[in-house]
């Protein structure tokens, strides 16, 4: 039996006490907060909002297009098969064009490049859906929003992805600072599915006959179904 040291103890809980303080944080507060300064200073910031389907999109869209200019940034390379990403990438398009709220509000399709996906999976392919293949994924798809984000000058970058019940908006909030932090573009702090935001987007799916897949994306979520 392995000698557990004073300083691992230390270690471990200091990690422990980082999480805690992670899952504490109010992201919507912190959201409300940053629409509040925009509001007070009389301007709209620009935003690349990385989605990862038109339902979690609508909703959020119609919160945020008051206040900011919104490019939607369709990157995805865990969903499979192709067929797949074509469908839900035309379903975006589809919301963008019908949405009353979409007057300053783009999309941009990126191509399709699975292998961006097959090689952050590597080693993981057998971790349960939740865990730490997800949370590669997370970082995988924020790393390159930050990355054009930044290129193109945009305001703040953010994800849809945390209106999904299923998603950790602490984990998904902890990877977009660290990202927002190597890549000098600030990161939008949220959790879209307060405010019953995951409510309002089947509704909104229902209203604009959005199609609503069954399954988060890759090839190991599907197959959970």
């Amino acid at each position: 039996m392995g000698i557990k040291k004073e300083s691992d103890g230390i270690a471990d809980h200091s990690l422990k006490n980082a999480e805690k303080r992670m899952k504490n944080i109010i992201y919507q507060k912190i959201l409300d907060d940053t629409i509040a300064n925009i509001k007070s200073n009389g301007y709209r910031p620009s935003l690349l909002l990385h989605a990862c389907c038109a339902p979690c999109s609508s909703y959020v869209v119609e919160y945020l297009s008051s206040y900011f200019d919104i490019t939607l940034f369709y990157y995805n390379p865990n969903i499979s098969p192709a067929e797949e990403y074509e469908k839900r990438s035309e379903e975006l398009s589809k919301l963008v064009r019908e949405m009353r709220v979409t007057k300053n509000v783009n999309v941009l399709i990126t191509p399709y490049t699975p292998k961006d996906f097959e090689d952050i999976s590597k080693g993981l392919e057998h971790i349960p859906e939740g865990g730490a293949r997800c949370f590669k994924c997370y970082r995988l798809r924020l790393e390159h929003a930050a990355k054009y984000a930044k290129e193109k000058g945009y305001d703040f970058f953010t994800t849809t992805l945390s209106i999904s019940p299923h998603k950790d908006a602490g984990v998904l909030n902890g990877i977009g600072r660290e990202v927002s932090e190597i890549y000098g573009i600030p990161y939008l702090f949220s959790d879209f599915k307060k405010k019953n935001g995951y409510k309002r987007s089947c509704e909104l799916s229902m209203q604009y006959g959005l199609y609503r897949q069954n399954y988060c994306g890759c090839i190991y979520s599907k197959k959970e179904i």
